[in-house]
């Protein structure tokens, strides 16, 4: 049923598009108004554009109807579930009551790419806290 559906839903749409695409526009009306030849083919000035507006309405309706048909099939043939229920729980977490940790919840002992406090004195002090001289200066 969903299959068919849907192929009547594509087949609809690539209809309407097609219908859009071949009618005018009412900026294209506008030569005929003066008789710029239009005037005397079967359908007279207008074409056949009261037809073709009265099909893409119906069209657009029987689009509307398949969209909220393919809405509910769709719905209507799953059970509902809540993506709670569907994650996998840890085997060890649920036994014991413990919760399992992964390496990435585990804090490191010691950062490596943090220095420690004593090896760099901040800007402008030496490691004693004094202040350096131009004799401390090393190169000169």
């Amino acid at each position: 049923m969903t299959t068919l559906v849907l192929i009547v839903h594509v087949l609809l749409g690539l209809a309407l598009i097609g219908l859009v695409l071949i009618q005018h526009g009412k900026g294209a009306d506008a030569g005929a108004a003066f008789g710029s030849g239009a005037s005397g083919t079967v359908h007279g000035s207008r074409g056949p554009a009261n037809t073709l507006q009265k099909v893409t309405g119906w069209m657009v309706v029987a689009f509307f109807g398949t969209s909220l048909l393919l809405a509910y099939v769709i719905n209507s043939s799953q059970e509902p579930s809540s993506v709670v229920d569907s994650a996998p729980a840890s085997e060890a977490g649920s036994q014991s009551g413990e919760v399992e940790r992964t390496p990435s919840d585990v804090p490191a002992d010691k950062p490596t790419d943090v220095p420690s406090p004593n090896s760099a004195a901040p800007s402008g002090q030496s490691e004693d806290g004094s202040t350096p001289s131009p004799s401390d200066v090393p190169g000169q």
